[in-house]
């Protein structure tokens, strides 16, 4: 790093435990931040304007309205834009020394090993509760650390998963929640993901400098509110013990969802809002399906979506068991896939 580019890093350079080598320990570092929303929003600048070397920015979402009270990267005049791709011009904006890699895509199964490949440390910066697991498989496969941060209302949680040998998110989470809501369900407060999404820049900088307590075994809880601070350990669980995801899913947009021959199978409960009438469209609840599987055809392409993706992939599970394999799940929930059925008609109205 030349002399000239030292002087914008000058007041982080004379901290104890950082000095010149630990600035260019940043310049190399390469950090990947999975999701571009709230927490991507609050991580992204900081990693940006500390010098980190490479920072690849994964997100298939675009902006939206409902985005902006939380999502500071963003304006009115971005609405409809990808939110990876405005959110890597907005911080090259703070530091245009950096080399920034923009996914226009959303993290799945499938390209999580490759898109990790390019990185030394992940920061999971999602709403989705699945997703964390497929970003803490692949890490451990990997090898690679990752920065864990959820809100839920005006609380948060910072942790450091598969540090070192440390525990991994199953080792505290060893099954997935299906009753744990997302923001958009349960509500959150902007300023609960801009402070969670700096500690979890802080960890990050922690892990690439090699300085202070890095956040591993441990899942701080910070609550805005009455702004306490709880501090929780945990180990490693013997792998026999953890309960792990064999099974992954083809994720298909509602827009993709519409096209070709399948049965698109809704797994909410009786009286749920909205209604999606569909010719192709078969309503089972979660809680009938055991017993009503084996009404449906399993050399039937079929694609299951609920409210918000969580039991959709709890009802692919369950008939993953019972033998079907021809089976997707729609991104996103009944809202989402009725405004793309209402877009598909209005333009072919407009023919």
């Amino acid at each position: 790093m030349r002399e000239d580019k030292m002087e914008r890093y000058q007041r982080q350079i004379i901290l104890p435990g950082i000095g010149t080598s630990g600035q260019q320990k940043l310049k190399a570092s390469r950090v990947l931040v999975v999701g571009a929303g709230g927490l991507g929003c609050a991580v992204l600048p900081y990693l940006a304007a500390a010098g980190i070397g490479k920072i690849g920015i994964i997100d298939g979402d675009t902006i939206e309205e409902s985005n902006l009270h939380r999502q500071i990267l963003y304006s009115s005049e971005q609405l409809g834009l990808s939110k990876a791709k405005e959110a890597a011009n907005s911080i090259i904006k703070t530091n245009p020394g950096i080399e920034i890699s923009v996914f226009e895509e959303f993290l799945t199964a499938k390209n999580a090993a490759e898109t990790f490949s390019g990185f030394d440390l992940v920061i999971d910066a999602t709403d989705n509760l699945f997703i964390r697991y497929v970003i803490d498989d692949t890490c451990l496969t990997c090898g690679k650390p990752f920065v864990y941060g959820s809100i839920h209302q005006f609380q948060g949680q910072v942790s450091v998963f598969n540090f070192e040998g440390g525990p991994t998110y199953r080792d505290i989470f060893p099954e997935e929640n299906g009753a744990a809501p997302n923001c958009a369900e349960a509500g959150v407060l902007g300023v609960t993901v801009g402070l969670i999404g700096m500690l979890q820049a802080n960890e990050a900088m922690k892990i690439i400098l090699g300085i202070g307590e890095v956040l591993s075994g441990k899942l701080l809880i910070y609550n805005l509110l009455n702004n306490s601070q709880q501090v929780f350990e945990f180990g490693n669980v013997p792998a026999s013990k953890k309960s792990h995801i064999s099974v992954s899913f083809e994720m298909l947009s509602p827009a993709e969802s519409l096209l070709g021959e399948a049965l698109l199978l809704d797994v909410r409960e009786s009286g749920e809002s909205p209604q999606v009438n569909l010719e192709n469209g078969l309503h089972i609840p979660l809680s009938s399906l055991p017993q009503e599987a084996d009404s449906l055809d399993r050399n039937v392409e079929i694609r299951i979506y609920c409210q918000s993706g969580i039991r959709s992939r709890k009802a692919a599970d369950l008939l993953y068991r019972m033998g079907f394999r021809k089976l997707k799940l729609i991104r996103g929930g009944a809202k989402d896939l009725l405004t793309e059925i209402r877009r598909a008609k209005a333009g072919e109205a407009s023919l």
